[in-house]
């Protein structure tokens, strides 16, 4: 249950953190649901907002309204998303549930408060998902893709599945295919290797080859290393489809390396492409196989082509 309370700080509280304090008053709570709820406005001092690393005074009054607590953390069901998804289910067996997710959509809440995640519409649908997996806001999901990429994501029902699944995508032992529009013609298949890396200069996500950063740069950097092979489809005013496999599953893997081998994916200004007028970029998680889990069986999961490569 979520806590509401309201305190006056003592001549010992004096000089503490605010969001430390706040901990200490309610220790079901954890560090970081009380810097999310300081950042809401969850909780004030001496009725106003402050930032979570603020020192209190002697006399300050602290306010606390609607601070979760540390069982609370868990995916929030989400209707309106289910009913987009509903219909988008592309594999039930009861043990795994697979999805073709719309573009702009993200897999995961990145918090408890969150809602709109695919996630949130899988829970609200299957109230049971809301348990599985080794962290609170995973939900069952075995795998993640960009917001900004469509298509298939798969769920677990059950730890065991899960545990399983993960350990598959873990050991590479998952071959994913994907479609995607790139600028420019390609004219006959290829494949970019490399080590990537979290641009570190950057204050978002965007990975760059490991060999480009400097010695100082690489110092707190984890080298990842990874494969995108690429084989086109068709060419058509001056852009391809490409059909892009991976083994790997490094961060934008596909967006960064496809934009190293000088075809950016349509729509993908991060990585260099001009703008495009659409919902996400063209992208999109098509089939994945693997051996299942709960049935040893070889299984192929597929969605629909998208619209871009559907022409």
């Amino acid at each position: 249950m979520s806590l509401s309370f309201a305190f006056t700080a003592t001549q010992a509280d004096a000089g503490q953190r605010l969001d430390a304090l706040v901990l200490a008053h309610a220790p079901d709570s954890t560090r970081g649901l009380v810097r999310e709820a300081i950042a809401v406005g969850a909780i004030t001092l001496n009725g106003a907002a402050a930032p979570k690393g603020v020192r209190v005074r002697e006399g300050d009054a602290i306010a606390v309204d609607g601070l979760l607590t540390e069982d609370e953390v868990c995916v929030r069901p989400d209707q309106a998303v289910a009913d987009i998804i509903a219909s988008r289910i592309v594999y039930d067996d009861g043990t795994l549930l697979a999805i073709d997710k719309p573009a702009g959509m993200s897999v995961l809440p990145l918090s408890p408060l969150e809602t709109g995640a695919l996630a949130c519409g899988v829970v609200a649908m299957r109230p049971e998902f809301a348990i599985v997996g080794h962290e609170p806001l995973a939900a069952g999901a075995v795998h993640r893709i960009d917001a900004v990429t469509s298509g298939l994501v798969i769920f677990a029902a059950n730890n065991f599945v899960f545990a399983a699944m993960r350990s598959l995508f873990a050991e590479h032992a998952v071959a994913k295919t994907y479609l995607a529009l790139v600028e420019g013609v390609v004219a006959k298949p290829g494949a970019v290797a490399c080590e990537l890396a979290h641009a570190p200069y950057l204050d978002h996500c965007r990975m760059v080859a490991y060999s480009s950063l400097s010695a100082g740069e690489r110092h707190n950097t984890r080298p990842l290393f990874a494969e995108t092979r690429y084989t086109p489809i068709r060419t058509a005013q001056g852009k391809t489809l490409l059909k892009v496999e991976i083994a790997t599953g490094v961060t934008h893997q596909i967006r960064a390396q496809l934009a190293m081998a000088g075809h950016p994916i349509v729509g993908d200004t991060l990585y260099g492409a001009r703008p495009a007028q659409q919902i996400g970029i063209c992208l999109h998680s098509f089939s994945a196989a693997f051996v299942h889990p709960a049935t040893g069986r070889k299984t192929t999961i597929s969605t629909q082509r998208p619209s871009f490569a559907s022409n």
